[in-house]
């Protein structure tokens, strides 16, 4: 297959790959009160198996990044793919809590690293033009994961027992995962060895080792930006269901304003990546910080299901549509065979601003009996965010390239 159609089947098993490792992961909420009757566990103790999941693959995703940069993405992917379906499967036989929390929490989180880290950094590296709108379309896939798997999840559990439905998720997994983790190539820029590793088509220079790259300030602000982008939405995730049920929501009702935030994120992701291409990744995120400090904010106005519907669409739309542009504003500065352990770090830190969201929120809300200081403190986050990235400055060898990209 020519190398030009190619690059989007990596683009199509890039978006599904990330939408079952995601939905998978996120189908514990589904699964929590069948598997808290059936054993007897706490709901805090299966909860907690989230928990380790997102500390598992915020520190995963380097190790995954900086091996798909040695040995190429398709074996990390592969690995990714069979460890997914494997804990799946595993977990669902779990005899005790703490081995359903390793395996459902720890090894899943491997597995999300294994392959979103890796597809992130191929992709970018496949596109010289379109690459926000590319990297925007896999990133799409992730966001739909728990509009498409939970609620296949829930169908299973209604006529299934927990364990059976954990083990036909696992098995779709491995159907669909591992044959498409096969597809999988390094960009044509580092196919074969020798020169192609050497440098990139891009002009990079040759000379920049890994440590350099990390060491430029120009990463320093990257991973601080995520941290800070992360923590901003993380808390107006998690808690906008309870807050909406604390203004007299109906629980129902208030579930689907998460849905609605999440159909936003969609046309967020596609919009955000082709105004990207337009006008370049670091200008559209920085615009997009500032407003999505506003859009938390605007949760403090919402009382009825009509505001918090406008709320969660305007947010929803904005934070979803800036994630895919750190990925590309990495490839436009840093040299491409140093893309999995860049785009790693970054992720590790955003995997941990999203970790601050939801204690934070319910410290708030214990302390306060209010959500309001949750919103404002997100507001406040968001501009830290948004006056962090206005220091970023392309690396000079990188700024012609990224306005060229553009042209």
């Amino acid at each position: 297959m020519p190398a030009l159609p190619y690059r989007w089947v990596i683009v199509a098993a890039g978006g599904f790959l990330g939408c079952m490792v995601i939905g998978s992961l996120f189908s514990l909420p589904v699964f929590l009160m069948p598997i808290s009757r059936d054993t007897g566990w706490s709901v805090t103790g299966i909860s907690a198996a989230m928990t380790v999941g997102f500390l598992s693959m915020a520190f995963g995703n380097i190790a995954g990044g900086t091996l798909s940069d040695r040995v190429g993405p398709r074996p990390v992917v592969l690995g990714g793919a069979m460890l997914l379906s494997a804990s799946l499967a595993l977990a669902s036989m779990a005899p005790s809590l703490i081995v359903f929390q390793l395996l459902f929490g720890l090894c899943m989180g491997l597995a999300a690293a294994a392959i979103i880290t890796p597809m992130m950094a191929s992709v970018t590296g496949w596109f010289e033009t379109q690459r926000s709108l590319a990297v925007s379309l896999v990133s799409a896939g992730m966001g739909i994961a728990p509009m498409v798997v939970a609620p296949f999840a829930a169908w299973l559990v209604s006529q299934y027992e927990w364990r059976t439905a954990m083990q036909i998720i696992a098995l779709i997994a491995a159907v669909t995962t591992i044959p498409l983790a096969l597809l999988v190539r390094r960009p044509p820029a580092l196919e074969g060895s020798g020169a192609g590793l050497q440098a990139d088509v891009m002009g990079e220079p040759p000379s920049m080792t890994l440590r350099q790259v990390v060491r430029t300030p120009q990463f320093a602000i990257l991973l601080a930006t995520n941290f800070f982008c992360c923590a901003t939405h993380s808390g107006p995730i998690f808690h906008t269901v309870s807050y909406a049920v604390t203004c007299g929501i109906p629980m129902m009702a208030a579930v689907s304003i998460y849905s609605i935030e999440g159909l936003a994120g969609m046309g967020g992701r596609v919009a955000f990546g082709l105004l990207g291409d337009r006008f370049g990744a670091k200008n559209i995120l920085v615009l997009g910080l500032l407003a999505q400090a506003f859009g938390a904010l605007g949760y403090v106005a919402a009382g009825g299901i009509g505001s918090f519907y406008a709320a969660a669409a305007v947010f929803g739309f904005i934070y979803a549509g800036v994630m895919p542009l750190y990925a590309v504003i990495a490839r436009e500065n840093f040299p491409l065979r140093h893309m999995g352990s860049v785009i790693g770090g970054m992720s590790m830190a955003g995997s941990l601003g999203m970790a601050l969201g939801p204690i934070a929120g319910g410290m708030i809300y214990d302390a306060f009996a209010s959500y309001t200081w949750l919103y404002v403190g997100s507001w406040a986050i968001g501009i830290g965010a948004f006056l962090i990235a206005m220091m970023f400055r392309p690396i000079p060898a990188a700024a012609g390239t990224a306005a060229a990209q553009r042209t």
